[in-house]
């Protein structure tokens, strides 16, 4: 299988299965000089790991990261230093039951990639779904992690706006109550009403989609290029490639194609200090592929997970027409974990074009 790596100077591979002894990633192109802890980059995984809600997969993983190369160790016993060489990090798996899976070794679970890995690969990891399971994105949750260090004055933030039909209130925003609430929602007044209603889907055994926004503040103008290597381009591929994404929007995204050029355009001015100064951020931080230096703000749609307890008709590895009910543990709103994921995919690309904007033009 190829195709597990993503990036151009910070090149991110990934490796291992939902159901294998461990996962992890090797990170290509970190440059040198960079100092942190594996607590550094732990306190992101802790935001991601199962089994931290009712609302989530009870699945139990520490999630605990180990760098097992491309740093040098301080005598603290604690620091560690890149090394410009590369970065490995492991994720053990200990909380794996596959015997969960043994009812649908030969059944295809219908909106999962059963059928389409088996199809082209003619052979598939059944148990938890391989490398197609969503446990690989914990890797992606370490690298954005380390990628977060290569960006000066960068912050990413990422929150919950949407859980199946309710909506958060957009007027309520506030950043502060992301981490005070299982869903990284930022209106606490919807938090009761996601809780009543999850409880109601989880009882019954089914699924609810979610939107996750993603937001970043500090990128300085000029990441990204015109053609074939636009930012937000590359934004939207890295959290298309996030498990059960089925959409992703920049700015206002599709609602541009309801509003006039006049309400769209994002008009300047001159400020105090002779920067420019944007009257609005239609185009999410992102114009003509490049960044403007405005804050960058992305949304993707995630999906109900076909994992549901509910029998759906299916076939067979034998051509049998079937009746298939995901049995073990899983989310009832995968998107609730999406969020630090989206974070880290946020973080890897933007630490990509931050380095090759510095390598093009020695200007950062």
């Amino acid at each position: 299988m190829s195709h597990n790596t993503f990036g151009h100077l910070f090149r991110v591979t990934t490796w291992g299965e939902s159901h294998g002894p461990a996962l992890g990633c090797v990170v290509d192109g970190c440059p040198p000089g960079i100092a942190f802890c594996e607590s550094d980059l732990q306190h992101w995984l802790d935001k991601r790991k199962p089994g931290q809600s009712r609302f989530v997969t009870q699945r139990k993983e520490a999630d605990r990261v180990r760098v097992l190369s491309g740093v040098l160790p301080q005598e603290d016993g604690k620091t560690l230093v890149t090394t410009g060489t590369p970065v490995s990090m492991m994720i053990e798996n200990t909380d794996q039951r596959s015997k969960d899976y043994s009812e649908i070794a030969k059944r295809y679970r219908p909106g999962h990639a059963d059928y389409t890995y088996d199809v082209k690969y003619g052979i598939r990891d059944y148990r938890g779904g391989g490398r197609s399971s969503a446990r690989e994105t914990a890797a992606r949750v370490a690298a954005g992690g380390l990628a977060r260090l290569v960006l000066p004055g960068v912050t990413i933030r990422g929150a919950l706006v949407q859980i199946g039909t309710i909506p958060i209130d957009r007027s309520r925003w506030d950043w502060n109550c992301i981490d005070d609430n299982p869903f990284f929602c930022p209106d606490p007044q919807t938090v009761p009403l996601w809780e009543d209603y999850l409880d109601k889907t989880r009882k019954a055994g089914s699924s609810v989609g979610a939107i996750i926004e993603v937001v970043a503040d500090g990128v300085p103008a000029g990441l990204g290029a015109p053609v074939y290597a636009k930012l937000d381009q590359d934004i939207a591929a890295n959290l298309m490639s996030i498990n059960a994404v089925k959409g992703v929007e920049i700015g206002n995204g599709f609602a541009a194609a309801c509003i006039t050029g006049e309400e769209n355009a994002d008009e300047m001015r001159i400020g105090p200090d002779g920067e420019p100064i944007f009257l609005s951020n239609h185009s999410g931080g992102i114009a003509g592929g490049i960044s403007t230096g405005q804050q960058i703000v992305a949304r993707f749609a995630v999906k109900p997970t076909s994992s549901i307890l509910t029998e759906r008709k299916s076939i067979d590895t034998d051509g049998n027409e079937v009746d298939v009910r995901t049995k073990g543990r899983h989310d009832p709103c995968v998107g609730i974990r999406a969020v630090p994921i989206g974070e880290s995919m946020l973080a890897c690309t933007l630490a990509d074009h931050y380095l090759r904007h510095r390598g093009q033009t020695g200007r950062v």
